[in-house]
């Protein structure tokens, strides 16, 4: 279908200054693949899955950036039926377009290394990072767990489009999205041809098994529970899986060593997700005592701030194993509270965006892919990044 664009011109006028804070992007169209419903590559509640598609321009013509969407996920009939009524379990309820920014920009002032690609951004809506299978469908719920039927009749529909043509390919996601593109890192290089060149970059896609304030393991219960209702164990890297329970192949750290294709990963080393959801979610602060603080870190106590450092530290150790492989590895770990960094123009490649050795996030991820230098930069513990874009949350 022809792709339609129209220019995004966000200006938020400060209140009381002269600064204007701007969005630069492009809305592109919705295309639905009614196709996949015949093989049974649908959405949670068997509607056809979606991609918006930006068409590559000149020197950029056979390069392919395939960009997964977030969303967390679903991890028992309950959570899976409300997601099923949202834009994150049915392509019913996904609007008919959405903004390209930062990677996904057209010009190269925004976007320099990538501009001119194909750029694809896969709607999410299987609830379990594109790894789910199960063939029978209860009828009394009507949920489909096919994320990992998905995943493939989408790669497979643009090779179709062009795809299989392609010199570089690049396959990369935002935080459910982005641990998509390290489970499946390896699975969309095989679709390619020894001649093209094949890496991956996940964003905010680095959860660890931390241990929540009461030092319970919540984010790994939780991966037990997704992993047996989707049936995503057949699609988890069968080098982790033969060695530690299903669940735990879930987590990067017990996974990235076995990966043969490139891989950069850019983190903030406070990701307000993980701090939000793992470390301190409402269930273990009854009393709200880290309300203010997950919304602003800027607002955490002394006792607080501590308890975050600790937590950046576990971060640390759960990378120890990302470089004991020989494919190239790179990474952009910043001491920001925030979560996914490459989808927003401010900070992916601004004047202003969040720096390591003098390198924005989409400088750094050039270099990398380009091989024009190397990059693995860990910043320095929190507050001293003066150019981060800390999120504060209303």
């Amino acid at each position: 279908m022809t792709i339609k664009k129209a220019r995004l011109w966000l200006c938020v006028i400060l209140i009381g200054s002269l600064n204007v804070l701007k969005t630069y992007g492009f809305y592109v169209n919705i295309t639905y693949l009614e196709s996949a419903v015949d093989v049974g590559a649908v959405c949670l509640d068997g509607s056809p899955p979606a991609y918006h598609w930006d068409m590559g321009s000149g020197a950029g013509i056979n390069n392919w950036l395939v960009h997964i969407e977030g969303g967390g996920w679903c991890n028992n009939v309950s959570t899976c039926l409300a997601r099923k009524g949202t834009r994150l379990g049915s392509s019913n309820q996904m609007v008919e377009q959405v903004a390209f920014s930062g990677i996904l920009h057209d010009q190269p002032i925004y976007n320099p290394d990538f501009y001119n690609w194909n750029k694809i951004k896969v709607r999410y809506c299987d609830g379990a990072s594109f790894t789910g299978d199960v063939e029978k469908v209860d009828p009394k719920t009507n949920l489909h767990f096919r994320g990992a039927r998905i995943f493939r009749a989408v790669i497979e529909d643009l090779l179709a489009k062009g795809m299989k043509n392609a010199e570089n390919a690049i396959l990369s996601g935002c935080s459910a999205g982005g641990l998509t593109s390290i489970l499946h890192c390896d699975k969309f290089k095989a679709f390619f041809p020894t001649s093209t060149t094949v890496k991956c970059l996940a964003d905010a896609g680095y959860f660890i098994n931390s241990r929540d304030l009461f030092g319970n393991r919540r984010l790994e219960a939780f991966y037990d529970d997704v992993v047996k209702l989707h049936g995503s164990a057949k699609n988890l890297p069968s080098s982790c899986t033969s060695k530690m329970k299903n669940s735990l192949c879930f987590f990067p750290e017990n996974v990235v060593q076995e990966i043969e294709t490139p891989l950069f990963i850019t983190n903030a080393a406070y990701d307000s997700w993980q701090i939000k959801n793992a470390l301190a979610p409402g269930v273990v602060d009854p009393h709200g005592t880290w309300h203010n603080c997950k919304l602003d870190i800027e607002q955490c106590s002394s006792d607080q701030i501590v308890i975050i450092q600790e937590f950046r530290l576990e971060f640390l150790r759960a990378l120890d194993g990302f470089f004991g492989t020989s494919a190239p590895r790179g990474m952009f770990i910043n001491s920001c509270y925030a979560h996914c960094q490459t989808e927003i123009q401010e900070t992916w490649f601004m004047s202003d965006s969040p720096m390591l050795s003098n390198k924005t996030i989409g400088e750094a991820v050039g270099d990398w892919f380009y091989d024009r230098s190397a990059f693995e930069e860990i910043d320095c513990p929190y507050p001293c990044d003066k150019t981060c874009h800390n999120r504060i949350f209303k």
